[in-house]
């Protein structure tokens, strides 16, 4: 029998994982894909973000925060490439900047540090690219860009190394508690654990719902993507958003850490949990988004498109803790951004 039996080796079962090697603790993790990083954590945006976007005094606020100020020592602890490049939220007009300084002082609230609303001046300064009807924008010097595949197979290979075991193309079918814990069914066999923690990603709201007559539901919301040339990847230096919205921060343009150039995403609930196509309107969403904000993106160097989803809960919270109901059974569900810079917290 195992003492904890993680579902999904994304990048918060792969930071789970390595918590739990830390401890004298028999961990296996189980992934129906056939490698880490295969699900939400592969198609995203790469940012680590400063922590004024979530809400004051959530868990998604404080565990931003925290994330977001472990990860460049996490970066040279497991050698995966991290920068701290900053980034900015842009007003575009006089009216906007009550929502503007509303984000300001949310970030302050949430204890995000070096926060500064820049003028136009100090805008062009900082970004010549940046679009001309900018009016301000926040500046965050401590958000910055990682690569998620790198990030979540270090952090795996690292558990991995300290004994915890990875079982893939494995795909749990059942859930059954049982007297010492819980019972996992598998297309590869049974298996027995005191602890179950679900991080499944978009899948999390299924076994959540196979134990607990509490039930959550987990929309996936697909974003596109545009990935230009590494020729276009110093137009800008910060990553770039537009004022959030309903749907998330907007549509960005950010340098990666391998030197391209990244547009997107589009945010669009959709009910396939495996739908990852792009699509037409999507991909003209992102550049039309996108030229709001930054001029004269080299639309001509883009050398490919791709779509992630989201898993976003619906209260927008994410969903971390023992169900109230089913002893032993630990969701980390709606692991939505800022879920990538949180998952080291």
């Amino acid at each position: 029998m195992y003492d904890v039996i993680i579902i999904g080796a994304g990048v918060s079962g792969a930071a789970t994982a390595r918590e739990l090697s830390r401890y004298k603790v028999k961990a296996c993790v189980i992934e129906k894909e056939e490698d880490v990083c295969c699900g939400t954590s592969k198609a995203n945006s790469a940012i680590v973000h400063a922590g004024y976007d979530a809400a004051e005094g959530s868990l998604m606020a404080k565990l931003n925060v925290r994330g977001n100020q472990m990860m460049e020592q996490l970066s040279k602890d497991l050698d995966f490439p991290f920068k701290k490049n900053g980034s900015l939220v842009v007003c575009l007009h006089e009216e906007d900047m009550p929502n503007l300084q509303a984000l300001y002082d949310r970030g302050v609230a949430n204890g995000v540090k070096e926060l500064r609303i820049l003028n136009c001046k100090e805008l062009k300064e900082m970004e010549p690219n940046i679009s001309d009807q900018a009016y301000a924008a926040l500046y965050a010097p401590t958000a910055g860009i990682v690569c998620p595949f790198n990030l979540n197979i270090a952090m795996a290979e690292n558990a991995n190394v300290n004994g915890v075991e990875f079982k893939f193309d494995t795909e749990v079918t059942d859930l059954k508690p049982i007297d010492e814990g819980w019972e996992i069914h598998t297309n590869n066999g049974v298996f027995q654990t005191r602890y179950v923690v679900n991080a499944a990603g978009v899948y999390a709201d299924k076994f959540h719902n196979m134990v607990s007559e509490k039930k959550i539901h987990i929309t996936p919301r697909r974003g596109d993507y545009c990935l230009l040339d590494k020729s276009a990847g110093s137009h800008v230096s910060k990553t770039i958003f537009a004022l959030p919205g309903k749907y998330g921060k907007g549509i960005l343009v950010a340098p990666t850490v391998h030197g391209n150039l990244i547009l997107g995403p589009t945010a669009i609930d959709i009910e396939d949990k495996e739908g990852t196509n792009t699509t037409r309107e999507g991909l003209d969403q992102v550049i039309e988004r996108a030229e709001m904000n930054v001029k004269n993106i080299p639309l001509r160097q883009v050398i490919t498109s791709f779509a992630g989803l989201r898993a976003h809960e619906d209260g927008h919270e994410f969903l971390i803790g023992e169900v109230e109901d089913a002893k032993g059974f630990i969701d980390c569900a709606g692991i939505e951004s800022p879920g990538l810079t949180s998952a080291p917290a």
